[in-house]
C-alpha cells in the first residue's frame, strides 16, 4: 500500500514573501497622500452623546429629548457630564445633537 496520501501532495507549499516596501500580499497599503484623519469635532460630540445616552444612571432617555434627560437627572441630584450640557447648548436647534440615540426607532 506506500504511504498515507496528504493533502500537500496535490496542493504544493508556497511560501509568501515581502515586497520590498515590507507589505505581505493579505496586507493593504495606504493610498498615497492618506493619512489617518482625527474624528471631526461634531463627531467626538455626538460619541458624548451617544455615551450619555447608553449611561443607565440618567434614567429612560426614550419619548424625551436628550436636553430634557439632562435637566431631569440634574433636577434628581443624578450630576449628569456638564460637558454634555455645553454641547446641547450649542446645537439648539440640531436635531442630531438633541434627539436621542434611540428616536429613529418606532415604539
Amino acid at each position: 500500500m506506500g504511504r498515507k496520501r496528504l493533502i500537500t501532495d496535490s496542493y504544493p507549499v508556497v511560501k509568501r514573501r515581502e515586497d520590498p516596501a515590507g507589505h505581505s500580499k493579505g496586507e493593504l497599503a495606504p493610498e498615497l497622500g492618506e493619512e489617518l484623519q482625527p474624528p471631526e469635532e461634531d463627531e467626538v460630540e455626538l460619541q458624548l452623546l451617544r455615551q450619555f445616552d447608553l449611561a443607565w444612571q440618567y434614567g429612560p432617555c426614550t419619548g424625551i429629548t436628550r436636553l430634557q434627560r439632562w435637566c431631569r437627572a440634574k433636577q434628581l441630584g443624578l450630576e449628569p457630564p456638564p460637558e454634555v450640557w455645553q454641547v446641547l447648548k450649542t446645537h439648539p436647534g440640531d436635531p442630531r445633537f438633541q434627539c436621542s440615540l434611540w428616536h429613529l426607532y418606532p415604539l
